[in-house]
């Protein structure tokens, strides 16, 4: 691994120095949570955070978009495709996994071109996680407790300095020219090493099984009665979708002007979880029982995606628990299906 080490006290200055150049985001407090929102004053940023209430997929795959401008007569169309160089700073790795998988579903078969030029104008910086976001985290479960390959650079926290790993020619770049970032030395390579080592003992497992074995786990039991007691409690809400960094389903709507002259098509986030979503011409709702799209949801988690991408649809990040009103959890769904499953092998 390629290192670099930056003091502590040296961080502001770098983000004073990309905000002239970039536009930056990063976690910062807000009405008493953590929100990923852009700043211009360094003083703003935390970076030892528990989770933030969405996920930085925003800047990604925003919640509200114009995708095509038109005329109502047909003459003129014309895409609308909004990017800006961007820094995201200060990125879980939870997160970074999940933007691995999105690059894989915006890329394969239609690429999504709106997508595509945001990614392509963004920057990751992430930084490792030590210690768990919240008790409902459970991302050493899902293998996504270290970094994957989509970052720009990684920070490492080792007390008074930060260690950063290059992921790329792009993430070198936002360090050119800035005076306080040295090569890292062997004992520098030492207290890494030291530190990535001991921070596993502060993150326990709470699945009762691998996550290798939840694929087939769900395909199993995709008839339970387990799906049946989520959906008489559910109150499909949509709130675990929304506030999850793997959900991209949409809504599309033409809106035109009070004229009729012009019109633009937007894209919206919605929920797979709500009444209305799977419900399609003649009133016909193919997904109709809330106990049907809690299935649903889970099993893109914990295996669509899989057989998909060949990733996990869910990086552990508790949101969705934080956000039920009514308890439903990853955690708890799983290892309830294990749990019947190894009584109905034990009967």
């Amino acid at each position: 691994m390629d290192f670099k080490i930056m003091p502590k006290s040296a961080l502001p200055d770098w983000v004073k120095k990309l905000t002239i150049l970039y536009r930056v985001v990063a976690p910062v407090p807000k009405h008493g949570q953590i929100v990923f929102d852009e700043i211009t004053d360094p003083s703003t940023l935390t970076m030892l955070y528990p989770q933030s209430v969405l996920p930085p997929k925003k800047y990604l795959f925003p919640q509200h978009e114009v995708m095509l401008n038109y005329k109502l007569d047909g003459s003129w169309f014309e895409a609308n495709i909004e990017s800006e160089p961007t820094v995201v700073l200060g990125i879980h790795t939870c997160d970074l996994h999940a933007v691995k998988l999105f690059d894989r579903i915006f890329s394969q078969g239609y690429a999504d071109q709106h997508y595509q030029a945001r990614r392509d104008d963004i920057f990751l910086v992430s930084i490792e996680c030590l210690t768990p976001c919240t008790d409902e985290s459970f991302c050493r479960s899902m293998g996504t407790l270290s970094a994957t390959s989509v970052f720009d650079l990684h920070l490492i926290d080792l007390g008074e300095d930060y260690a950063i790993e290059i992921g790329s020619d792009r993430g070198e770049s936002l360090l050119n020219g800035f005076k306080n970032v040295f090569n890292a030395t062997s004992t520098d390579e030492e207290r890494v090493n030291d530190r990535l080592k001991d921070k596993w003992a502060e993150f326990p497992y709470r699945l009762d099984f691998d996550v290798t074995e939840l694929s087939g786990l769900l395909a199993e039991n995709f008839s339970s009665e387990y799906w049946d007691e989520l959906g008489e409690i559910c109150l499909a809400c949509g709130q675990c979708t929304q506030v999850c960094p793997t959900c991209y389903c949409f809504d599309i709507t033409d809106e035109r002007s009070l004229t009729g002259e012009i019109g633009q098509r937007t894209r919206t986030w919605d929920s797979c979880q709500i009444d209305m979503f799977a419900e399609v011409a003649g009133g016909h709702n193919f997904r109709k029982s809330r106990a049907a799209r809690q299935r649903h949801r889970f099993m893109r988690k914990g295996k669509y995606q899989m057989d998909a991408y060949g990733l996990v649809g869910c990086v552990g990040c508790g949101r969705c628990a934080e956000a039920c009103l009514v308890g439903i959890t990853p955690v708890k769904t799983f290892n309830a299906i294990h749990k019947r499953q190894l009584e109905k092998e034990e009967a």
